[in-house]
C-alpha cells in the first residue's frame, strides 16, 4: 500500500514541530534554574560586600561580628594547623553515624508498627510525646548516663529526629492505596508481601523525603552533643570559641556547617534525582 506523500510530509513536519518545541521547553527550564542559580550567588555577594563594607567603614564592630575577610584569614589558619580536618572530620563522622543509625532504626520500627495494628496503637502516644521533648534537655542526661565522648554525641544526634521519623515513615505506610494492598491478598500474598511489594516500593518518596529532614537534623543533634561532651569537632569550636570571645573561631565554624549541611543534603536530593529519572 502506498502512502501519499503529502501524508508522508505533514507527519514529517509535525515530528519537527514537536521536536522544536520540546528543545524550546528544555532551554527555557535550563535558563530558568540557571537564572535562580545566578539570583541566589548574587543575593550571597551583595550580603558578602554589605558585610564587609560594614566592618570597614566601623559600622559594626568586627570584635564581634567579623567580616568575611577575617573568617577567611581563619580558615586558611585552620588550613594550615590542620584542625579544620580534625574538628570538621569528627563532626562530619558523628552526623553519618546518627543519620544511617536514625535511617535504620525508624525503618525497622515504622515496619513492624505498619505490620501490627495493636503495637501500633499502643505505642503510637507515647512517640507523639517523646517526639514532642526538648532533645538539648535530655543532652544532659546522656552525659549522666553514658559519659562524655563520641557514643553520647551520637546518641543526642539520633534522639534529635528518631521519634519524628518514626511517625512520618509509619503514617506514610498507612497511606499506601488499599485497592494495591487488596489486589495482592486477593492473588494469596500475606502482609509481608503487601509490605514488600506495595508499600515500600510507593513509600520511597517519602523515605527519600524523610531522609533529607533527618540529615539536618542529625546534624543539629550531634552539635547539641558536642557542646556539651567534646573536646574535639565543629560544636566543640563553637562553644569553646565564645567563651574565650574569639568570634572568629565561632563564625567560621558556622559558615562550615552551613557548607556540610548544603552538601550532605544536597546528596540526598541527588539520590531523589536519580530515583526519579529511573521511574
Amino acid at each position: 500500500m502506498n502512502i501519499p506523500e503529502k501524508t508522508v510530509d505533514h507527519t514529517r513536519s509535525s515530528d519537527t514541530s514537536k521536536s522544536g518545541m520540546q528543545e524550546q521547553y528544555v532551554r527555557k527550564h535550563h535558563q530558568y534554574h540557571h537564572m535562580i542559580t545566578s539570583l541566589r550567588l548574587l543575593i550571597f555577594v551583595i550580603f558578602l560586600i554589605i558585610w564587609e563594607a560594614a566592618g570597614r567603614l566601623e559600622l559594626i564592630d568586627t570584635f564581634f561580628f567579623s567580616s568575611p575577610s577575617m573568617v577567611i584569614s581563619y580558615f586558611f589558619e585552620m588550613l594550615a594547623d590542620g584542625s579544620f580536618f580534625t574538628h570538621t572530620g569528627i563532626t562530619l563522622l558523628e552526623t553519618l553515624i546518627s543519620f544511617i543509625l536514625i535511617t535504620l532504626i525508624a525503618m525497622v520500627t515504622a515496619t513492624i508498627l505498619w505490620y501490627s495494628k495493636t503495637l501500633s496503637e499502643i505505642l503510637e502516644p507515647y512517640l507523639v510525646v517523646l517526639n514532642s521533648l526538648p532533645k538539648s534537655a535530655l543532652a544532659p542526661l546522656f552525659i549522666v548516663w553514658l559519659g562524655t565522648g563520641t557514643r553520647t554525641i551520637i546518641v543526642a544526634g539520633i534522639s534529635v529526629a528518631i521519634f519524628g521519623s518514626i511517625i512520618s515513615l509509619y503514617t506514610g505506610f498507612k497511606s499506601t492505596d488499599p485497592d494495591k494492598l487488596k489486589l495482592i491478598y486477593t492473588l494469596g500474598g500475606n502482609r509481608l508481601n503487601a509490605f514488600f511489594k506495595v508499600v515500600l516500593p510507593a513509600s520511597i518518596p517519602t523515605v527519600l523525603s524523610n531522609m533529607k529532614v533527618n540529615i539536618g537534623l542529625a546534624l543539629v543533634g550531634v552539635i547539641i552533643g558536642e557542646f556539651l561532651a567534646a573536646r574535639r569537632g565543629l560544636g566543640y569550636l563553637i562553644i569553646y570559641g565564645s567563651q574565650v570571645f574569639r568570634l572568629n573561631m565561632v563564625i567560621t565554624s558556622i559558615i562550615i556547617l552551613c557548607v556540610i549541611a548544603m552538601g550532605l543534603y544536597q546528596g540526598i536530593q541527588y539520590m531523589e534525582h536519580l530515583y526519579k529519572k529511573k521511574k
